[in-house]
């Protein structure tokens, strides 16, 4: 969605007679066309870079006037830095270009909902949010466009962990967490956000409000059945699918209550090591763990602590308990494969980095220890052409520039 430029015209003679025909036509339904608000007009790039204004009205057609109302609600929605606010737009304007938007356009929900999911599933996700701005202003009290924009923002940070854009994808995440808390202060709650934010903490592994959200979903869940079966018995694929996700919502509280991941020690014990404070960290994750021995996470955790303080054989031990205990996946595989190197056993650390690129072919940071692993065997070739592939996933990778800055001189 490339905006052009927007202007405001009044309402042209030759749209007069079809606006008069639509405000006849939808009076019954609340909406009045008023010829004394002007039109906002999105110019194409054509117009924009040479004829201009020039016979504006030859070119004039609704998906220009649509697309300049669209443009000028998005943006009016909430003043922000990235929301621009066009001058002289009294409030009742927006109002009225999102009414005239919708008696235009009943079917624009869908139409951009899908739009903005197929380009999301293309990792497009910039322009997929740009989409769902301009539901947010269309629908500003809409709880399920909000999901959508969350979904979206989500895989946009998980893409952009894979690629090696940590940080980005950190700033990313923190934007999800405050539309979380806007969403989920809107009465009545939609299910399907206290299930999305359940998963979105059980991700970060703040188990305490993932507990919270599940067990608040869950509840929700128990009263809507309630209801379902005092008003019928009828049963589809709707209410399969909602058993399911109640199941999966009530199997995830159990795990974090019986392996008490909520337990503050074990919370504590992951601040203190994303403070990079490792040596409070690993005495209380092995008080935790005088309890609860077979928590494959809180092995995970000691782990971690004990490799960022170099102590390499001791955190591929905690490694390896909590890979037994049912840890798996692409992290640990790779925390496994950096503690090996470090050790010397480098082929050892190419069959777990290997196992890891299997699994996530386009994992960045996969692919650079792979790079790293052949410096160590001397493969410079090798490494060459791992980091040029991490290059194509992430232009700005600084490990990757330095290899190819160093190789050059």
């Amino acid at each position: 969605m490339k905006n052009g430029e927007i202007i405001f015209i009044d309402v042209p003679q030759s749209l007069a007679e079809e606006m008069k025909a639509l405000s006849e036509k939808d009076e019954e339904m609340g909406f009045t066309v008023d010829p004394s608000i002007p039109l906002p007009v999105e110019l194409d790039t054509d117009l924009t870079n040479s004829t201009k204004y020039e016979n504006l009205a030859e070119k004039l057609s609704w998906e220009m006037i649509l697309s300049g109302m669209i443009q000028v609600v998005s943006a009016g929605r909430k003043p922000s830095e990235d929301s621009p606010v066009f001058e002289g737009v009294k409030p009742h304007w927006i109002d009225y270009y999102r009414r005239f938007v919708l008696t235009l356009k009943p079917e624009i929900y869908d139409e951009f909902t899908m739009a903005a999911i197929v380009k999301a599933r293309n990792d497009d996700f910039d322009e997929a949010l740009e989409i769902i701005t301009a539901l947010e202003g269309l629908f500003p009290f809409s709880p399920e466009v909000l999901l959508n924009k969350v979904l979206i923002m989500e895989d946009k940070a998980m893409n952009l962990e894979k690629t090696g854009h940590d940080i980005e994808a950190e700033k990313v995440n923190d934007k999800v967490l405050g539309i979380y808390q806007k969403a989920l202060a809107v009465e009545p709650v939609l299910p399907e956000l206290m299930f999305s934010a359940g998963f979105f903490f059980f991700r970060r592994k703040e188990y305490a409000q993932a507990r919270e959200y599940f067990s608040q979903y869950i509840s929700l869940m128990e009263d809507f059945s309630d209801f379902q079966s005092a008003e019928s018995s009828v049963e589809g694929p709707g209410n399969e699918k909602n058993a399911e996700k109640k199941k999966k919502a009530e199997a995830i509280v159990k795990e974090i209550e019986s392996q008490g991941l909520d337990d503050y020690r074990f919370l504590e014990a992951l601040d203190l090591i994303r403070r990079g404070a490792e040596d409070e960290a690993l005495y209380i994750i092995r008080d935790f763990l005088e309890e609860h021995s077979q928590v494959s996470n809180a092995w995970f955790v000691l782990g971690w602590a004990l490799r960022k303080l170099g102590r390499w054989e001791d955190a591929l031990g905690s490694y390896k308990k909590a890979f037994e205990l049912g840890s798996a996946g692409c992290d640990i595989r790779n925390e496994i494969a950096i503690c090996l190197m470090e050790l010397g056993k480098l082929n050892e650390a190419k069959k777990e980095l290997e196992a890891a690129l299997w699994e996530e072919p386009e994992n960045i940071k996969i692919i650079s220890n792979l790079g790293v692993l052949a410096l160590r065997k001397k493969r410079p070739d090798e490494a060459a052409a791992f980091f040029r592939t991490v290059l194509e996933l992430n232009p700005q990778d600084p490990l990757a520039l330095d290899f190819f800055e160093k190789s050059s001189k």
